[in-house]
């Protein structure tokens, strides 16, 4: 498997996302001294043939924890700080970012663009235990969701359902929210121990996976949530993001604080690992598919690296 890597000193990655619109673009958020004291980085990267280069470097004066990209604009990404801001940057020649909004009252460590057809929305989630959703100019909140009675650690769009995202919280429970109605239309009791994070499945529309301080990922059909579908054993800490692959409709990936990435075939109940990658020397915090080429990952990890490949377990399967 080959891998290639960039190094960003002082900087320790908390979130990565690979852009919709260039498959060799990705951006990074980071933060000084692990994310406790210090300020932040968003970092923009390409893949070259014989590695990862910089393209540009944004600096913020807390930590980022989290980072998504303009799903009508490719140079525009939007990012969580640990001051309780969102920020949203353009990349061709702001040093400054364009607009900076300070609802939330605490760490924002979630952050995701909606992707439904003519939806153009951003939401939040927040050590503040709320949810907030923006227009993509961040004047002011459309909406606050309350419900969570713990920090919010990640809140997800659906790909299918306009107007719907799920979060998933330190109390434990996985909520799905109906963003026109200001409601929450399910909540899910899914671990008995924080969730740090849910991703919606690419391929359909009821099935929702998150992943917990428990060291397990379940998946969860949410016409009927009085079990999971699966329940993904392996990780040996807290599991700290889960992602569905957008080319294989049973395929997802998980990272841990463990210092691995593996990867699953939720379809299986027997033995669905399919691959751990071990490839970091520290807590692995971000994780991501490049939409464009079938099967490329990107992680990156509290080692202050940012990764790029192929799994094996992977590198043999058709879109």
């Amino acid at each position: 498997m080959m891998v290639k890597v960039f190094r960003s000193p002082a900087r320790h990655g908390y979130a990565v996302e690979g852009s919709p619109f260039i498959p060799s673009r990705a951006a990074c958020a980071t933060s000084q001294y692990y994310g406790i004291t210090g300020c932040g980085s968003l970092l923009v990267l390409d893949e070259t043939e014989t590695g990862v280069s910089l393209v540009g470097s944004w600096e913020w004066g807390d930590g980022l924890f989290d980072v998504s990209w303009s799903e009508t604009n490719e140079h525009v990404l939007v990012a969580g700080g640990g001051d309780g801001s969102l920020q949203l940057w353009d990349t061709t020649n702001q040093r400054a970012p364009l607009r900076v909004a300070r609802e939330h009252t605490q760490e924002v460590y979630a952050v995701d663009w909606s992707q439904t057809r003519g939806e153009n929305l951003i939401v939040s989630g927040s050590w503040d235990h709320t949810t907030k959703v923006w227009d993509p100019t961040l004047s002011a909140s459309l909406t606050t969701l309350r419900g969570h009675e713990g920090v919010v650690y990640s809140t997800i769009w659906s790909p299918h359902i306009p107007a719907c995202f799920a979060s998933a919280s330190g109390d434990g429970t996985l909520r799905v929210w109906d963003v026109k109605g200001g409601a929450c239309r399910l909540a899910v009791p899914a671990h008995k121990a924080e969730i740090l994070s849910c991703d919606w499945c690419k391929y359909d529309q009821n099935i929702v996976a998150t992943a917990s301080v428990d060291c397990t990922v379940c998946i969860w059909d949410l016409r009927n949530v009085r079990q999971p579908v699966n329940q993904l054993l392996g990780h040996n800490y807290a599991i700290r993001r889960v992602k569905f692959s957008p080319f294989s409709k049973m395929v997802l990936a998980s990272c841990s604080y463990d210092f691995t990435v593996r990867f699953w075939d939720y379809g299986r109940c027997d033995r669905p690992l399919l691959d751990t990658v071990e490839h970091h020397s520290e807590f692995v915090c971000g994780l991501d598919f490049n939409l464009h080429i079938p099967n490329q990952v990107l992680d990156c990890s509290w080692d202050e690296t940012v990764k790029i490949y192929t799994p094996a377990c992977l590198s043999a399967e058709t879109p």
